[in-house]
């Protein structure tokens, strides 16, 4: 089966083998050698002030983000299931919030987040998705960062980026917090998060909030490379395993031209089937089609075909599929998958099977 859904993604062979080796004791000299190669290709991945591993999903780094970052109201885009999470973390921190709610496919407006914190002057952080994963969207997320930081500078900008960091090189000028988590273009199992913070964020942050996600009790153990806590030993040797691998594979640039390349590849050759694809600005971590057919076509690819894609949540379900695109993907395996998609459309009867998927396909990867 080709597992093709944004998340968790497939671990490479040699990750899991590195994975499988003796496990280590969290408090030696050996793991702090492989946290201190870790942590310092981390800096090199997101060229931050400061980094944190944290032995949680992406949620939990998240809410530690929330708690330590946002001492008032926090403003969060929801334009999907994971835009919503932020608020419902807020909230449940006794937090103050203010959401601007937009349709899943829609990126949100620069003018609409500044006219929010005009009308709510106790807002001091902002938090939003840089690809949205629910419906594949790509926000406008550093132009909103730079806009707001603009005017107002104190205001913490706590960006997500769980299905973006390891996807495309983002700017972090105006980004307090980035968030990464271990399942999506990291290509490992779940269970670690990374946070990549701005030398104003470690300032904000203090003496931290919380106990178990305090990032001030974080920053200060990682700064001596280990952790407040026990660490997720096993996914950090991972961890440094695919970022070697990512460098042996000519580095993070050549990772975010192949993995841009490839999204457009897919998104044409499937325009080329006639689907219509859902967001207005396409995140390149994945390709999401909305089709009246989508639930069957999903079916198809699992049953017929052993491609495994995701479907859609919420008033979305049964209406959209959504096709990986992020880590190291063989092109003859994706090839595959879109090549499925075309066979699963002749068995609906929408269109006679004629090799175009492929065609599209491949001519936009190796021209």
């Amino acid at each position: 089966m080709l597992l093709f859904t944004p998340g968790p993604t497939p671990v490479p062979a040699n990750v899991r083998n590195a994975m499988a080796a003796e496990t280590i004791h969290h408090r030696t000299p050996e793991f702090e050698a492989i946290f201190k190669a870790t942590r310092e290709k981390l800096f090199d991945l997101f060229g931050s002030d400061e980094v944190v591993m944290l032995a949680s999903t992406g949620t939990g780094a998240m809410e530690a983000c929330v708690i330590n970052l946002c001492h008032d109201t926090l403003l969060n885009i929801n334009a999907g299931k994971f835009g919503e999470r932020f608020g419902k973390i807020a909230k449940a921190h006794n937090l103050g919030n203010v959401e601007l709610k937009y349709e899943w496919n829609t990126p949100a407006s620069v003018e609409d987040v500044l006219q929010a914190i005009e009308a709510n002057p106790n807002i001091d952080a902002v938090a939003i998705q840089i690809s949205e994963s629910a419906g594949g969207l790509r926000h406008p997320v550093e132009e909103v960062a730079k806009a707001v930081k603009e005017k107002h500078p104190h205001i913490s900008i706590i960006a997500d980026g769980i299905t973006a960091v390891g996807v495309e090189k983002i700017d972090l000028t105006h980004i307090d917090a980035l968030i990464a988590g271990s399942q999506k273009a990291l290509m490992l199992p779940p269970g670690l998060a990374i946070v990549a913070l701005s030398s104003a964020a470690v300032e904000k942050i203090g003496e931290g909030k919380g106990y178990y996600l305090n990032l001030a009790s974080e920053i200060k153990k990682q700064r001596q490379n280990t952790t407040a806590y026990t660490a997720a030993t096993t996914l950090i040797i991972g961890l440094l395993e695919i970022l070697e691998t990512i460098e042996k594979n000519g580095g993070y640039e050549a990772l975010y031209t192949k993995t841009a390349k490839r999204a457009q590849a897919v998104r044409a050759a499937l325009q080329a089937l006639g689907l219509e694809i859902y967001p207005k600005t396409p995140a390149n971590s994945m390709t999401t089609i909305i089709d009246e057919h989508a639930k069957e076509i999903r079916d198809l690819l699992k049953t017929e075909f052993n491609v495994n894609v995701a479907g859609g949540q919420d008033h979305l379900k049964g209406k959209i599929f959504r096709i990986n695109q992020m880590g190291l993907i063989e092109d003859y395996e994706m090839a595959w998958v879109v090549n499925a998609v075309e066979l699963a459309l002749d068995k609906l009867g929408r269109r006679s099977y004629d090799g175009m998927a492929n065609k599209i396909y491949n001519e936009s990867i190796f021209s």
